[in-house]
């Protein structure tokens, strides 16, 4: 499994802005071996981190190849007041079941075993 961070320091949305975001999520999410989202909120330093999973690294430039997400890469600096992608390989995730649901990745624990903990 793979994850892709993108935060964000913030400046101020537009429609465009909600628009394009909208169609990224959407897109992603209708893409073979996309896993799931989750987004945080830093509001102290304004930042904002969206993470998305992937089955593959294939899935993954797929979204990235989306024309959505070439058009928001080359408008960002309108809404954006800064940028990070990190791109990760999960080697394990664990916990207990009591984010099942909540979370994309709150299930693979179980799914992994003991040698996992």
């Amino acid at each position: 499994m793979y994850s892709s961070t993108f935060i964000f320091a913030t400046r101020q949305f537009d429609d465009a802005f909600h628009r394009l975001d909208e169609a990224i999520a959407t897109a992603a999410r209708s893409i073979d071996g996309y896993l799931g989202e989750e987004s945080w909120e830093d509001t102290a330093k304004g930042l904002v981190s969206n993470v998305y999973y992937w089955q593959s690294l294939e899935a993954l430039q797929a979204l990235m190849q989306h024309p959505a997400h070439r058009e928001a890469k080359a408008a960002q600096a309108q809404w954006l007041n800064g940028y990070q992608v990190v791109i990760s390989q999960v080697l394990r995730t664990y916990g207990d079941d009591k984010l099942a649901g909540l979370l994309p990745t709150a299930g693979l624990f179980a799914q992994q075993g003991p040698a996992a903990h």
